[in-house]
């Protein structure tokens, strides 16, 4: 979210009072324990995707409740009334021409009935079978043939089911499954936000509210990511733990796998090259493999080969019902190291700068709906420009997203949904509970990410508040003992001398815009404003520094000369004013400069927002700016330069 960004309401509507469920009382959802790996096609598994047209109704009724009131999830939701159809994954809000949807806040409900393999339904105690949600947001439901099989709270992570008790013995039966979801944001949701009644008769219709946001995008909702059907055998491979260690010459990857189902198993482990070689063998839930000789995982524009993996085959056999089970499990593994010193970054041992981007999961129609032409295009983008690195602004993206950052080399600092902490009640206990939980959610499913090099707990949290100070030791704290392998970070916008948060981060993130929100139209204040910036964070705190948000909005097309706000020169000029300071402050603490952003995305309705923030260096179509071209020419310069450095360690190690 750019500093200074508007945040009003982006939903509205009519409801009933007090009626409105924001969350349905039923408790707090709580992420399943165990592993969630992802699904992929294997001899001992299948995979049915459920993506396509699925039957939609949102509940327009007073209180937002009637889909309860009158258990839609019973009977197949056509006949409870008017559906229509909704593509899954997408976003709900710009899929038809209803305006009262694009801004809908409140319960909606998904249908899809699907036929299953026979062999799925037979009543067979072997056989497990799963339903799988990518992501739903932000508070989700889900029955299958009326009966409920999960309550997940929170969007953006994936959640998931076993349902082979509701579905097997049944055959020729549809597989009914049912989503009520619900998009609201209170105080203790990650993000937070808040609804507030318009009580004035006088102005507003009776019971009208708005959803109060306080980050700068849109708040689209809905299914977001593919939904899955998939098998196990009853005893399964449950989750995959990895960590690298290497030198010049030997790399040791430990590994602890979990198997649920039987204590009666046995594993064998298989680490292969990408020729399909078998490089290092292991058995048991727990050990070591040596590779002699390795390919590390090298970001993309540091190695003439980046993001090298190795497959770890994983075989399990177990006894169970006096029957003997096999599952296979394959996990890509990248062999690199991270450190941070007090005035770098060390990825294998070598500098690593970060010249990347801030995205967002964004497009037309689809909103943030998983989109392959799309994805697809934004890697070729990334590449084209020279970016080595991107910040999943703010809320994780998609596995599909992720796994291509690992196999093109591309570098991601991790950030989960913790955007818009700004109000006192959201840095209490109920909120710091939740937002551990997705802390845990999020590192169970990046975890063994070689692309992921940094955690991000939060973006531009109100950390100048006295209870920041617990909140984020507490909270950085937790994802460290999580995962002591990675550095963890938040990113500021406070001021260095009042930050409660900053003293627990490994690298200090700031976002600042100089000549924009602050000393508008004025680029002449940058070089002195920024270069005190950085001054000012690092003699406080002696940490390596990362601008993660800079930049202008340009309008396409609008052009200056002089330059003035909003023209396509006035982005090239507040960038290159911003880089003659970075090329000074990186030759001794600042590790990296991340733009925002790489598109235009869509925003809440505003005074200061024309159908969405432009300050994308590409437009929303994905097509570039002037200051692409300025980002081009530089991120290449700087790749070439960077090849060239010997790997020295400076100082002294901060993680490690």
């Amino acid at each position: 979210m750019a500093a200074g960004a508007p945040g009003g309401g982006v939903g509205r509507g009519l409801a009933g009072g007090c009626c409105l469920l924001l969350l349905l009382a039923v408790g707090g959802a709580a992420g399943p324990p165990g592993g969630l790996l992802y699904p992929p096609g294997a001899p001992t598994r299948e995979r049915k995707e459920l993506g396509g047209l699925w039957s939609f109704r949102a509940d327009f009724s007073p209180g937002r409740d009637a889909g309860f009131v009158h258990r839609w999830y019973r009977q197949p939701l056509r006949q409870t009334g008017p559906v229509i159809d909704m593509p899954v994954p997408a976003s709900f809000n710009d899929i038809t021409q209803d305006p009262s949807l694009e801004n809908y806040i409140g319960w909606v409900w998904y249908e899809k009935e699907v036929l299953l393999p026979l062999r799925w339904l037979q009543d067979d105690l072997n056989t497990r079978v799963v339903l799988r949600f990518g992501s739903a947001h932000y508070y989700s439901i889900v029955w299958v043939n009326g009966v409920q099989v999960v309550e997940h709270e929170g969007g953006h992570l994936p959640f998931e089911a076993d349902i082979s008790s509701i579905i097997q013995g049944s055959p020729g039966i549809p597989c009914r499954i049912t989503v009520a979801l619900n998009n609201t944001l209170t105080p203790h949701t990650l993000p937070p936000g808040s609804i507030q009644y318009m009580n004035d008769r006088t102005r507003y219709p009776k019971n009208y509210f708005v959803q109060n946001i306080r980050f700068d995008f849109f708040n689209y909702a809905g299914i977001h990511r593919p939904v899955v059907l998939y098998t196990t055998p009853s005893v399964y491979i449950d989750d995959i733990t990895v960590t690298t260690t290497s030198s010049e010459s030997v790399a040791m990857v430990q590994y602890q796998v979990s198997v649920v189902g039987s204590t009666l198993y046995s594993l064998s482990l298989s680490l292969r090259d990408q020729e399909g070689k078998v490089v290092a063998t292991g058995d048991g839930p727990a050990g070591e493999l040596k590779v002699v000789n390795p390919n590390l995982w090298w970001p993309y524009l540091m190695h003439e080969n980046p993001g090298y993996r190795y497959s770890l085959e994983v075989k399990m056999q177990a006894q169970a019902n006096g029957t003997l089970l096999k599952d296979v499990y394959t996990l890509p593994v990248g062999i690199r190291t991270v450190h941070v010193t007090s005035t770098q970054f060390l990825i294998n041992g070598r500098p690593f700068y970060f010249h990347g981007v801030n995205k967002h999961e964004d497009a037309d129609i689809r909103g943030k709906g998983l989109d392959w032409p799309l994805v697809v295009k934004d890697f070729n983008l990334l590449r084209w420009l020279g970016a080595n690195s991107f910040r999943t602004s703010h809320y994780p993206y998609a596995e599909e997203i992720m796994d291509l950052c690992d196999a093109y080399g591309i570098v991601v600092i991790d950030e989960c949904p913790g955007v818009g902490i700004k109000m006192l009640e959201s840095f209490g206990n109920k909120s710091l509970q939740h937002h551990l939980v997705v802390m845990e959610e999020l590192i169970r499913r990046d975890k063994n990410r070689p692309s992921v090099v940094m955690w991000s707990v939060a973006n531009e949290p109100a950390s100048e508040l006295p209870p920041a100070a617990y909140y984020f030791k507490t909270v950085i704290a937790h994802t460290k003992a999580l995962d002591p392998s990675r550095p963890v970070t938040f990113v500021t916008d406070a001021n260095y001398a009042l930050d409660c948060g900053a003293p627990y981060v490994d690298v200090i993130c700031v976002n600042s815009y100089f000549s924009w929100y602050h000393d508008p139209g004025h680029l002449e204040v940058i070089p002195l404003q920024l270069t005190t910036q950085f001054e000012n964070w690092y003699k406080t705190y002696q940490k390596p520094i990362i601008q993660s948000e800079y930049g202008a909005d340009s309008v396409p097309g609008l052009h200056s000369d002089p330059p003035l706000m909003f023209s396509e020169e006035y982005q090239k000029a507040m960038l290159k004013e911003y880089h003659s300071v970075f090329d000074k402050k990186r030759k001794e603490y600042v590790i990296g400069e991340l733009i925002w952003n790489f598109a235009d995305f869509m925003t809440n309705q505003g005074t200061t927002r024309v159908l969405g923030n432009k300050k994308g260096i590409f437009t929303r179509q994905r097509q570039p700016k002037s200051a692409a071209f300025v980002l081009r020419e530089r991120y290449w310069k700087i790749a070439n330069e960077s090849r060239c450095l010997p790997p020295i360690i400076k100082s002294h190690t901060l993680f490690l």
